[in-house]
């Protein structure tokens, strides 16, 4: 690493460990939503009383809902009608994700490109991950996508100190090397304080973990295997690997060289990846 990548990257570890390190917080109305979906009693209409304060959000979702994703018998015209359809979890799970757009903002070119690299990837791992969820697993796939939404989430508070520091954002290499080795385990910090659900908590940090051999297939399974078919044939380090040593193909059932791929489900995650981006 360069020496301002080190420092810096000391600089963020000292202020993780100090609960010094201001960390995002979800947008409001994703808080909202989250909030009355925790309320066992809550209401279809309380619910989309919620959701529809955010025009842009709240026809987001009935374009994912009419997907064919969702794959929904009738047309859906209005919110009230995507919250039934979906349900009160699944409809919560999924406007957090897509209001967390929001927080892929910058004020200077250098991080505004940065953080729309950091949300398309999202996105696309996001889409595949609903697909393989829907197909190699018996695990939710609104939470599958969620998981995707949110695996580099931790990238953003790195960004928002290079906002501020000159030297840094003036040196892109010694930026992705922080990016690198410090955004899993703020992911995990993030996603704690957001009070995500267990099962999502630790994604950030382990998608990234090659040699990790749970029990059962998991949303940390689902993310690192969208994450590399995300990146295949192209020159990024994680496509160069030797994919049948990854055993996360294994407990999906899925052939890692690509052989068997199955031409329209690769059609369905285009579709997916299209949708959420």
């Amino acid at each position: 690493m360069t020496d301002l990548a080190l420092r810096v990257q000391d600089e963020l570890i000292q202020a993780i460990e100090r609960d010094q390190l201001v960390l995002p917080t979800l947008p409001e109305v994703a808080l909202r939503i989250r909030e009355a979906a925790e309320n066992p009693d809550v209401s279809i209409a309380e619910l989309v009383r919620q959701i529809s304060t955010d025009t842009a959000l709240s026809a987001r979702l009935i374009k994912v809902v009419n997907s064919p994703l969702l794959r929904s018998r009738q047309t859906i015209t209005d919110l009230t009608m995507a919250v039934n359809r979906l349900g009160v979890v699944y409809t919560a799970n999924l406007a957090t994700g897509l209001a967390m757009a929001q927080l892929f903002q910058a004020t200077t070119d250098i991080i505004d490109r940065k953080m729309r690299e950091v949300w398309a990837r999202s996105t696309e791992v996001a889409g595949i991950s609903h697909v393989l969820c829907q197909h190699y697993t018996r695990l939710k796939a609104d939470q599958a996508t969620l998981a995707g939404l949110v695996h580099q989430i931790g990238v953003l508070p790195i960004l928002s100190y290079a906002e501020e520091n000159s030297e840094l954002l003036d040196d892109s290499a010694s930026l992705d090397l922080v990016i690198e080795r410090i955004h899993p385990v703020l992911g995990d910090r993030i996603l704690a304080a957001w009070d995500f659900p267990q099962p999502l908590r630790h994604v950030p940090s382990q998608h990234l973990d090659f040699q990790r051999a749970p029990a059962e297939v998991d949303y940390a399974d689902i993310v690192q295997v969208a994450l590399l078919q995300s990146l295949a044939g192209s020159d990024h380090p994680h496509a160069q690997m030797d994919w049948s040593d990854i055993s996360s193909f294994a407990r999906l059932g899925l052939d890692p060289t690509g052989e068997q791929a199955d031409e329209d489900l690769s059609a369905e995650m285009e579709a997916a990846m299209a949708l959420l981006g």
